[in-house]
């Protein structure tokens, strides 16, 4: 039986989400692979607490190193596969690079339930339903996500920020 053709990118995704906020603790449960042409061409994990930078989440690092690789800051024709939805400065930053589409695993309402996240006031100024905005997002294997959002609502020395 063949496996869905995006599975291992966001596995990938949620590998490095668990390598953030599980193993290294170096911010939230957030890990992020951006892929051109069927490859990975750059990967992301959560440091902001790690780096002491309130802007380095996992999109934001991928999408860094993303435009370094390729000589450009516009990553036409890239897909970004995230293991939770893009906080606002995340799906902005999508934007801004141009990102073609985006595949996410947990919701905001899991980062929010499982990790104490809330991005609620930042949220609120992006009230559109996901189908009216101009980047294509679409949930894809949140079940395997939770399952590391669930181990790091049980840890006592979690990175809370």
């Amino acid at each position: 039986m063949s496996k869905h053709p995006h599975e291992k990118f966001m596995k990938r995704a949620i590998e490095l989400s668990r390598l953030a906020g599980v193993e290294k603790k170096t911010g939230g449960v957030f890990g992020a692979v951006i892929v051109k042409d069927d490859e990975i061409i750059a990967e992301g994990y959560n440091r902001v607490v790690g780096d002491n930078d309130a802007t380095c989440h996992a999109e934001i690092d991928a999408i860094r190193k993303a435009g370094k690789k390729l000589g450009n800051p516009l990553l036409e024709g890239c897909v970004l596969y995230t293991s939770a939805f893009c906080c606002p400065m995340c799906l902005c930053g999508a934007y801004w690079a141009h990102i073609k589409e985006i595949y996410y695993a947990a919701t905001v309402e899991d980062s929010r339930k499982y990790g104490e996240f809330a991005d609620d006031d930042y949220y609120a100024e992006m009230k559109k339903e996901i189908k009216d905005r101009k980047i294509k997002c679409t949930e894809f294997m949140r079940a395997e996500a939770v399952e590391v959002w669930k181990e790091f609502s049980k840890m006592e020395d979690r990175a809370k920020y």
